[in-house]
């Protein structure tokens, strides 16, 4: 897969979940799977930083059930989705690549995986009859896409 596809799905996970990418990316670079050595973003490999993230990410994966958490289309979500795409997209192609190509990759990604996953969530809720499953099968989706895309860096 060429790293601008990752980049791109990258993003759509974003989209997804937004905390799920860094967690993702900073373990990929804990494990000597993404080279981060010598960059701006080398204290993704910090033995702490994949931790931190992990913890955000099983934050967001609670919240996202709560009744009041807010449409991740509303700005201020969108938004972070958007930064988080951009950023994954940029520290991706950081070590073989262009990095503008790669963040506009997973900024564009991170759009489609907003709308495209609020569509897909509305759509399999109304089957279930409800949202909570449908919530835990874009869980589901988001963190095996997030895995995969890292191991294809490998």
């Amino acid at each position: 897969m060429t790293i601008y596809l990752v980049a791109f799905f990258l993003g759509v996970v974003a989209g997804l979940r937004s905390m799920t990418v860094p967690a993702a990316v900073a373990w990929a670079a804990r494990l000597g799977v993404l080279n981060v050595a010598g960059t701006a973003v080398s204290f993704l490999g910090n033995s702490w930083v994949p931790w931190l993230f992990s913890v955000l990410a099983v934050g967001e994966l609670v919240t996202d059930q709560l009744p009041a958490t807010p449409s991740r289309k509303t700005p201020i979500p969108f938004g972070a989705r958007i930064v988080v795409g951009l950023l994954a997209g940029w520290v991706v192609c950081i070590s073989g690549g262009n990095t503008l190509a790669g963040a506009a990759a997973g900024g564009v990604g991170a759009v489609a995986g907003t709308l495209g996953g609020a569509a897909a969530r509305g759509k399999l809720a109304a089957a279930f009859g409800r949202d909570r499953p449908a919530a835990l099968v874009e869980d589901f989706v988001a963190i095996g896409t997030a895995v995969l895309l890292m191991a294809t860096r490998s």
